[in-house]
């Protein structure tokens, strides 16, 4: 507009200035045709104007269709996977682009697409992808797609290929392979898209390489120069590629004449040496392919009333009790926090909510760690009586002394939340983790499932092949030190990541203090 305003500023006064315009029609007919053009530059303009407004309005109209649907069930619709991923992608990129576009000057006639895809990374709820990923067995498909979701979306090329950039920047080549392989399938089968095939045949090709498959790497890169023969980087792989092989053949010709045709497998790339001894195991229990007890093991788990050892608050309406383990045993409680309780204990945290900490074995201070991503709050039973009454609820059904308990610790675990496998005692190599406490080693666990779960979200036992799966209104309780104070390394565990839903639990850990006479020490160490 200002260009416009500009031209008609001189062009009038000269008209005004110079009076021998008037008395020159050849001169008169020329200022016709730059008026004729001044029309259609405006008119290219009010086009320009009326494309953007069109697409600015397309975007609202999406827009307002998908938060009519998010607000009906706002836990639900960002309980999946995919819809907090692209929740999080918009607010931090789309939205940006829409407001470049709404300030974008239209005078030189041209319009911009918005774009579908951002440029930006969002770290946190990439890697929580990546999480969800690792954990969730479906190669060569959309991993975080499951049947019968009550919000069911679905990752586009663009969001595979973002996917696998994030994997790529991590050295995460195998998961960088896997997205890019779902992008190229999709583009392969008509998906219409910003990105290209060259560009996913680029990164492929090299993760590929990477991970030590040179056959493999030097097919896709032919591929891509197939689509891009002036691709720089690829015809310089191309040509390092095939060197590598040369020489490979030459070393294993050289090496012996019996195995003249055998080729030496490279060195593996990208995968880096894994701080979890039983990541397989844990991730094969959190897919839910556990380990099945024997028949003579599974007969003795029992499913029984109890009463607290003749609590009286517990004789008329004893609790439900279900042995989910017997080594090490873990007794699951059934119905034994109600909807009221669970609202209002969720009620209370809410609004504490912090990023959850872990014991620092060397400070035995809290700090947060990698492994476990959720969020926690601190409830103690003064409080609220409905706190208080849970703390003396647990007292009563466990037999232990719970003042010498921690608070009650809620916590909430949304899309990717998980807690790897971890002890909750100290080790005899962490003399000091509880010291600041005063009150001894934690020697049990009580924990409350205050959520059902879509997918995912299960309490798992690598050392022994235990995983219990999360129900609303039930608990677990197991023991984490023998009777002789020390600690029992089958009750490792882990919190799957949540792939679909919401999942929200509490647990109370008891420690030692206050239990001399509850549950008196054997001599036996492993009793």
């Amino acid at each position: 507009m200002i260009w416009y305003i500009l031209i008609i500023g001189i062009l009038l006064p000269q008209s005004l200035a110079h009076p021998g315009f008037f008395t020159s029609i050849g001169q008169m007919t020329d200022l016709i045709h730059t008026e004729k053009d001044l029309v259609t530059s405006l008119k290219d303009y009010i086009k320009a104007e009326e494309d953007k407004l069109e697409q600015i309005k397309k975007w609202a109209e999406k827009l307002d269709r998908l938060t009519s649907t998010a607000t009906k069930d706002p836990e639900g619709f960002v309980g999946h996977p995919v819809n907090a991923f692209k929740l999080m992608k918009r607010l931090n990129t789309e939205w940006s682009e829409l407001e470049n576009l709404v300030l974008k000057d239209m005078s030189d006639g041209k319009s911009e697409e918005i774009p579908e895809v951002g440029v930006q990374d969002q770290p946190g709820q990439h890697s929580n992808s990546l999480t969800l990923q690792k954990n969730e067995n479906l190669a060569g498909s959309l991993y975080f797609l499951f049947i019968g979701v009550k919000h069911k979306s679905f990752l586009t090329a663009e969001d595979c290929f973002e996917l696998g950039k994030v994997a790529y920047t991590e050295a995460d080549y195998y998961h960088t392979e896997l997205w890019m392989e779902q992008a190229l399938r999709q583009l392969d089968e008509g998906e219409i898209s910003t990105i290209d095939k060259v560009s996913v045949l680029d990164y492929l090709s090299y993760a590929v390489y990477q991970q030590g498959d040179l056959d493999k790497a030097l097919l896709l890169t032919k591929k891509l120069l197939e689509l891009d023969p002036e691709h720089q980087r690829a015809n310089g792989n191309l040509k390092y590629f095939e060197y590598i092989m040369a020489k490979e053949k030459d070393v294993n010709k050289s090496a012996s004449d019996d195995q003249s045709d055998q080729k030496t497998t490279p060195k593996k790339k990208g995968v880096a040496v894994d701080y979890l001894p039983e990541r397989q195991k844990y991730e094969m229990l959190c897919r839910g392919e556990g380990i099945k007890m024997t028949p003579r093991r599974q007969k003795k788990l029992f499913c029984r009333y109890h009463d607290g050892n003749r609590n009286p608050k517990f004789i008329l309406a004893p609790a439900k009790q279900e042995d989910e383990w017997d080594k090490p045993r873990i007794i699951r409680f059934h119905d034994i926090i109600s909807d009221a309780e669970i609202e209002i204990v969720k009620d209370l945290a809410k609004p504490r909510l912090s990023r959850a900490t872990v014991h620092d074995p060397e400070t035995g201070k809290l700090t947060t760690a990698q492994y476990r991503v959720s969020k926690s709050a601190w409830l103690s039973g003064y409080e609220n009586p409905v706190v208080s009454r849970i703390n003396m609820r647990i007292q009563d059904l466990t037999g232990l002394d719970v003042s010498t308990a921690e608070e009650l610790q809620v916590a909430n675990y949304g899309v990717g939340g998980q807690y790897e496998p971890h002890f909750d005692f100290a080790r005899k190599d962490e003399p000091d983790a509880f010291k600041e406490l005063g009150t001894g080693n934690r020697i049990a666990t009580w924990l409350f499932y205050m959520s059902d779960v879509s997918a995912g979200g299960a309490t798992v036992f690598p050392e022994v092949g235990a995983s219990v799966w999360p129900k609303k209104g039930t608990a677990v309780f197991w023991y984490n030190l023998f009777a002789s104070g020390e600690g029992d390394y089958s009750t490792r565990h882990a919190a799957c990541p949540v792939l679909v839903g919401n999942k929200w639990v509490s647990n109370k850990w008891l420690h030692e203090r206050g239990q001399e006479f509850r549950r008196p020490c054997t001599l036996s160490e492993l009793e």
